[in-house]
C-alpha cells in the first residue's frame, strides 16, 4: 500500500479495532488500544490448554467461541496498569461468571505448547482450570504468556525480528469492509467480521486490496504487511456454501 500522506488522502481508514485477550475465545471491539511489538496489548496473551499443556483451539473446541471476555474499560487506556481490584471476567452459557485478576500469577506451568511453539507459561490456578475443565468436558487450564521469560518468534523469512505472544502467525491481522462486503454476495447466509477475527478493520477500499498492500500507515505508525492468512476452516464452518476461491486473504 503506498503511504498514507494525510487523512484527506486515505485509501483507507480505520473502522473497527477488536481484541481477543483469550486465543480462540470471543474478541473485544473497542475504540482505542496500545500497539506493541507483539500486538495490541491484551491480545491473544491467554490460552486454554489440555492436562498435556497443548494448546485448545476453535477448530477442535468450538464451544471457546462461546466464551465472552471481558476486559475493565480503563485496560485499554494508554499506560493503564492493573491493581488488585482489576479482573478479566469470562462468561459462557450454562456457567457462572469467572473473574480471573489481571495481576500475573507466580505459578509457572512447563510444557505448554501452541502449534510449533513451547515453552513455560504463567498458570492461572485452580478455579480457572475447573471452570473451563468443567465447561469443556476434560481437564482444562488457563496459561498467560510469560512474557518474562519466554519470547516466541514470526517466521524469519517473513518478518525477521518479530515476535508475538498466542496469535496463530504475527501480532496483527488487517481486513477490509470491501473485501467481507464481497465474500457475502457470494454466500447464501452473510457472516459477520468477527469469523475472520482481525485485528483491524478498514473501510473505503476496493474488495481484496489489501492483499496487495505492503506498508501501512496509520496516524504515525508504519506497519508491514508481510504475508497473506491462510484460514482454518472456523470462518465458513458454519455456512452453507464454501466460496473458497476467497480464502487466503486479509493477513498484515
Amino acid at each position: 500500500m503506498e503511504q498514507l500522506p494525510s487523512e484527506s488522502d486515505a485509501i483507507a481508514k480505520v473502522s473497527s479495532i477488536f481484541i481477543y485477550p483469550i486465543k480462540s475465545c470471543r474478541g473485544i471491539s473497542v475504540s482505542q488500544a496500545s500497539v506493541t511489538p507483539t500486538g495490541f496489548r491484551w491480545d491473544r496473551q491467554w490460552l486454554v490448554v489440555n492436562y498435556k499443556g497443548r494448546a485448545y483451539t476453535q477448530r477442535v473446541e468450538p464451544k471457546l467461541s462461546l466464551v465472552q471476555v471481558e476486559l475493565p474499560d480503563e485496560a485499554f487506556i494508554e499506560g493503564w496498569e492493573p491493581s488488585k481490584s482489576s479482573y478479566l471476567v469470562l462468561k459462557a452459557p450454562g456457567m457462572d461468571a469467572l473473574k480471573v485478576s489481571l495481576i500475573a500469577p507466580r505459578e509457572v506451568s512447563n510444557g505448554v505448547s501452541v502449534w510449533e511453539w513451547s515453552g513455560s507459561a504463567l498458570d492461572e490456578g485452580a478455579d480457572a482450570s475447573k471452570w473451563f475443565s468443567d465447561y469443556l468436558g476434560k481437564p482444562s487450564r488457563l496459561v498467560r504468556f510469560n512474557t518474562a521469560s519466554e519470547t516466541r518468534p514470526v517466521e524469519p523469512e517473513y518478518a525477521p525480528g518479530h515476535k508475538i505472544m498466542f496469535s496463530d502467525m504475527y501480532p496483527y491481522m488487517l481486513l477490509s469492509q470491501g473485501s467481507m462486503d464481497a465474500l457475502n454476495n457470494v454466500l447464501k447466509e452473510p457472516i459477520p467480521v468477527n469469523r475472520f477475527r482481525p485485528n483491524i478493520l478498514v473501510e473505503g477500499c476496493e474488495p481484496f486490496s489489501e492483499d496487495l498492500w505492503t506498508e501501512i500507515r496509520i496516524d504515525k505508525l508504519t506497519f508491514l504487511g508481510v504475508k497473506l492468512c491462510s484460514r482454518c476452516k472456523c470462518p465458513l464452518e458454519q455456512t452453507l456454501l464454501a466460496a473458497s476461491h476467497l480464502v487466503d486473504k486479509w493477513v498484515f
